[in-house]
């Protein structure tokens, strides 16, 4: 579909009625690709079971064709702010659309998994306030582009090849150093032992939401590693917990 100067796709898992919460569900991939079974559709079907309208956001990727060469030092591709303007378009047209998707406005919230929890964390960060979800959920993201915990592979395909060493932009997207006062409630997953995104990046992020009085919850388990997303035979039996705290916590917001 259409929305603003860009075709933003997603899929729409509905709930019959009104008044329902939404949310917009960014998978993760390294901002090179999307992993649409478990941080997407498993995690849109989970949300519509429990009476949670979601949409599963495709947003724009350098895709593999960046990962496997280097043409975006020549190129511009797809890069950042592309897929921030995408989430921007998809969180304008759910409030548009929201009388047809029986959603409630005050309640449209975003979540994202690995580089698609620093997508969701970047809109509070870069949008304007009047534009802010109602509440964000980063699960086992990535949040800083500066060394020692950076995600090198989500800061390339963030970045842009060309753009890698910009100090300017590194420091604009580091997520622990731009929290705004005011900060939708945030709701922050993670593990100790994710052998991809070091688990200090959750860390910093929970440490500038504590600094800036954020509500906000933060779950950190022992076990679990990446990737598990909505899927119940992926992570751990302590991991998979984080579904029922996270209904808990959005029936109170």
């Amino acid at each position: 579909m259409l929305l603003g100067s860009q075709r933003v796709r997603f899929t729409a898992y509905p709930v019959a009625g009104k008044g329902h919460k939404a949310v917009i569900v960014c998978p993760g991939g390294s901002y090179f690709w999307h992993d649409m079974v478990s941080e997407g559709d498993s995690v849109g079907r989970w949300l519509q079971r429990n009476g949670i309208v979601a949409f599963v956001l495709r947003y724009r990727t350098a895709y593999v064709p960046a990962f496997v060469s280097h043409y975006r030092l020549v190129f511009r591709g797809n890069r950042y702010p592309d897929a921030q303007d995408d989430l921007r378009d998809a969180l304008r047209y759910v409030r548009h659309h929201a009388a047809e998707y029986g959603v409630d406005t005050t309640q449209i919230g975003v979540m994202g998994f690995s580089a698609g929890g620093h997508l969701v964390m970047s809109a509070a960060e870069l949008f304007p306030r009047a534009e802010w979800p109602a509440f964000i959920v980063p699960v086992y993201p990535v949040v800083t582009m500066e060394e020692p915990w950076v995600h090198k592979r989500s800061r390339r395909g963030l970045l842009g090849d060309s753009r890698t060493r910009n100090k300017v932009l590194r420091d604009s997207l580091s997520l622990e150093r731009h929290v705004p006062e005011g900060c939708p409630p945030v709701f922050l997953v993670n593990c100790e032992d994710d052998p991809i995104v070091d688990y200090h990046n959750s860390i910093l992020l929970d440490s500038a939401l504590t600094a800036r009085h954020v509500p906000h919850v933060y779950l950190r388990f022992h076990t679990g590693g990446h990737g598990f997303g909505a899927n119940s035979l992926k992570g751990t039996a302590e991991c998979r917990v984080w579904r029922t705290k996270f209904l808990e916590w959005l029936k109170k917001q």
